[in-house]
């Protein structure tokens, strides 16, 4: 009794430290004016973020592990069962992950989108996005309106009440004039299409709930001046100048990022600031990019310290220099990976993270300056050998080098349904053979 009396009173503890914490630092947050409905709707988010934190974040971690055992023996008894009947392979709708596994091989996936509701793993498994909404086709690509967009087009879509599951007429490159706000309860789903975003701004989520983003190509993101900007369905703000990020996601919670090839943009490929919890950045396939993903935006803001994020099944390619990801913070997960290039660093922080790294595959690049996989910052080791930095059963090849800090992370009072051992960094180049936006065909399995 005394021991859960402890627990309690450090769970209350710590939820009163975020709620004390949480500001809103407008400049940052790139809106010009922080009027009452922003006020509200930020409150709102931050209680959905309370309500998202999960005060075991391990078990979450060993949950998934359990799914990619299962998928993998599901997939190896599929195997067996083809070779005693003389096939050779499964084809293309192999899906080698529980995630790809919940959906890809069913020819009927287009008839059926809001499966893919239901195959969210890790942190961001809360995201159903539109799920029993209206399915809304976006049939124009242009973006001209920041205010009023027209209908048919993505803007317009994504700043509509209510749940709403977007999917696409037909290949389009859409150059976004300015950032694209998405609102809550929303899937973009461009499964059947090639769809680019390119060449403009990128895809933010501010102070919102619930989001599915999948099956996108996003390249060549540029930060944009900003201006008046529709956020949500009754609301338009000044927006000041965006980042030049391909993916942002500031104070909002659930949020589930899934086979999104991603390049080349001005800041970063998917930063997670602002106290967002509840975020799964899953089968993505990312290139050519310096500060890769930034997981925490500031050492002195400790509202982050309730950001929880998994890190599933990304390939992580050519061209790659640092920040897969950068953490503050937090709990971030990461799992089954494959990390065939990096210049600098392939994981790193500050301010004291959590990072528990599991079945991954490091190939080191041959400059020797370069082996360590991990990165400190601003901190000399008296203060980052407390850090819990975790390795378990991860690949390290051409000298690649983990070093670890800290207590061991506890799993001893965990479920014993969810002690499962990852599957190691072997694996990893399997788990991610199909990373990135997919070439889904509409009455094939994808």
């Amino acid at each position: 009794m005394g021991k859960l009396m402890v627990e309690s009173s450090t769970k209350i503890a710590f939820i009163l430290l975020v709620i004390a914490t949480i500001t809103i630092p407008c400049t940052e947050a790139g809106i010009g004016k922080f009027d009452d409905f922003l006020k509200n709707q930020s409150e709102e988010a931050h209680k959905l973020v309370l309500e998202s934190y999960v005060p075991n974040p391990e078990e979450i971690a060993d949950d998934l592990n359990l799914h990619v055992h299962l998928s993998m023996e599901g997939l190896n008894n599929t195997r067996r069962e083809l070779g005693q009947k003389g096939k050779r392979k499964l084809g293309p709708c192999e899906a080698t992950n529980p995630i790809d596994s919940c959906w890809r091989c069913q020819k009927n996936w287009a008839q059926n989108r809001f499966q893919l509701a239901k195959c969210g793993k890790g942190f961001g498994r809360r995201a159903t996005g539109g799920l029993g909404g209206r399915i809304y086709v976006v049939t124009d690509p242009s973006d001209n309106d920041m205010v009023s967009p027209k209908v048919g087009t993505l803007r317009h879509a994504v700043t509509q009440r209510g749940p709403l599951w977007i999917i696409f007429q037909r290949s389009m490159v859409i150059r976004l004039n300015q950032e694209l706000m998405v609102s809550s309860d929303k899937t973009i789903d461009a499964r059947g299409a090639n769809v680019q975003i390119r060449d403009g701004a990128g895809i933010t989520m501010q102070f919102v709930n619930n989001v599915i983003i999948h099956g996108l190509r996003i390249t060549n993101i540029k930060s944009k001046n900003g201006g008046m900007i529709r956020d949500s369905f009754n609301h338009v703000g000044f927006r000041t100048r965006s980042d030049g990020d391909a993916i942002s996601i500031f104070g909002s919670s659930n949020i589930w990022i899934d086979h999104l090839s991603l390049s080349q943009c001005e800041d970063g490929l998917v930063d997670v600031i602002q106290g967002s919890t509840g975020i799964t950045i899953s089968n993505c396939h990312m290139t050519k990019h310096n500060d890769v993903m930034l997981f925490g935006a500031s050492d002195t803001y400790n509202g982050d310290k309730i950001m929880q994020v998994t890190v599933a099944f990304n390939h992580f390619g050519q061209g790659l220099i640092q920040r897969m990801p950068r953490c503050r913070f937090g709990f971030v997960h990461v799992l089954n990976n494959d990390y065939t290039h990096w210049q600098m660093y392939a994981i790193g922080g500050s301010a004291g993270p959590t990072i528990l790294s599991q079945g991954n595959r490091f190939i080191a690049p041959f400059n020797t300056a370069a082996k360590e996989v991990t990165h400190r910052d601003y901190a000399g080791s008296s203060v980052w050998k407390t850090w819990q930095w975790t390795s378990e059963m991860d690949l390290l090849m051409n000298g690649a080098k983990f070093v670890p800090s800290g207590s061991p992370i506890n799993k001893g009072a965990f479920k014993k349904a969810f002690m499962m051992k990852p599957r190691p960094g072997t694996y990893a180049n399997r788990l991610t053979r199909n990373a990135g936006a997919l070439n889904c065909v509409v009455g094939r399995p994808c």
